[in-house]
């Protein structure tokens, strides 16, 4: 019996018999049409970075922003629907505050990527519901140190030192796979990520995007926060440099 076929990828609930859920396969189709998201932990830190595809020369720049923060010493980002991204930012921040209230002091890293990857998984297990159309970044910086999770929508959830979603993902893996995170700061990681989001970005066929950075690290006391305009700034200025660098080589 083959598990393409009427039936199998109508529910979340049903398996199709080779052991497949379709919809939340379907999710993940949802999430490599987004744009790119990376997350670097460094030996002081992590950044996040997203590119943010502008779908209309009319909305305001800096608006509908992607980068959530959910505490203060937590921030997410997720690639896929935009609504599902919102949805699970809510979620996260209730489960900090829940936390906070019971427990008198901030979420760990561990419990908050746990909580927020058992609501997702939820999602896989009933018929009247769908799986979130997401995969999520989370940053932390706990009492041991920066962390950086990342939530698939079937509700696996893993550490990473780099991890990077969304539909430049392999390149930008690739290019994650250089760098040495035992020595690598959090400036340094801005300038990266900034270098990794200009070269995955593909101008024949996607439209314009903003690029998104913030970090969490010593240099930003240990909360979540957007990169500072100077810094940002000047990652952007070097990514384009190297692009073009490589540009002209081609």
């Amino acid at each position: 019996m083959g598990s393409i076929g009427t039936g199998y990828d109508l529910s979340a609930s049903t398996y199709s018999p080779d052991g497949r859920i379709f919809q939340v396969e379907y999710a993940l189709k949802a999430v490599e049409n987004s744009g790119t998201c990376i997350g670097i932990r460094t030996k002081d830190g992590v950044v996040l970075a997203h590119e943010k595809l502008v779908h209309s020369k009319l909305l305001v720049p800096g608006s509908n922003r992607r980068i959530q923060t959910v505490d203060q010493h937590v921030g997410m980002v997720g690639a896929g629907l935009l609504a599902d991204s919102r949805h699970l930012v809510s979620r996260a921040r209730e489960e900090a505050v829940n936390y906070r209230d019971t427990y008198k002091s901030p979420i760990p890293s561990k419990m908050m990527a746990e909580r927020v990857a058992a609501y997702v998984s939820a999602f896989t297990l009933y018929s009247s519901v769908r799986p979130f159309g997401l995969s999520t970044l989370i940053a932390v910086m706990d009492h041991e140190g920066p962390a950086l999770f990342m939530v698939e929508p079937s509700g696996v959830y893993y550490g990473y030192h780099a991890s990077a979603v969304g539909k430049g993902k392999q390149v930008a893996k690739t290019e994650l796979e250089k760098l040495k995170f035992e020595t690598l700061t959090a400036r340094d990681a801005v300038k990266e990520a900034a270098r990794i989001i200009y070269m995955v970005h593909d101008d024949a066929k996607d439209k314009e995007f903003e690029l998104e950075l913030t970090w969490i690290c010593q240099e930003s006391g240990g909360k979540h926060q957007v990169v500072p305009a100077a810094i940002a700034e000047e990652a952007e200025r070097l990514a384009k440099a190297a692009l073009s660098n490589e540009m002209d080589e081609d």
